[in-house]
């Protein structure tokens, strides 16, 4: 991470990768959608309680942060900006896996599944 990526982290709570904003571009292209946001959550559930969640979303909620990673607006609401301060989001495309990974240095643990953290 550079030091204005973490700066921008610190500001927003989370950082987009670039290749994460490039798929993100890529399939709000091909919605063609331009007026989406990635909205970024924590929501109760999961075998350690809590679990990420990621989704377009064109609301915009009292509290939200929003933040700006090369055209792709991400949005994360007031209750779960506390939880995923520093956290970045990457893409990852490799033989074994395929799909969006979240590094949060707030999650003290994890489960099996990968989906929640406590």
């Amino acid at each position: 991470m550079t030091e204005a990526q973490t700066e921008q982290a610190t500001a927003t709570g989370v950082l987009l990768s670039d290749g994460a904003a490039a798929k993100v571009k890529a399939l709000l292209d091909q919605e063609g959608r331009d007026d989406l946001a990635l909205r970024v959550a924590v929501q109760p559930g999961g075998c350690s309680g809590l679990r990420y969640q990621l989704f377009f979303d064109e609301r915009q909620l009292d509290g939200d942060v929003v933040a700006d990673f090369g055209g792709v607006s991400v949005v994360t609401d007031r209750m779960s900006a506390p939880y995923l301060k520093g956290a970045s989001i990457d893409f990852v495309d490799t033989i074994e896996k395929q799909g969006f990974t979240i590094d949060n240095p707030n999650a003290t643990g994890s489960c099996a599944c990968g989906d929640s953290f406590n």
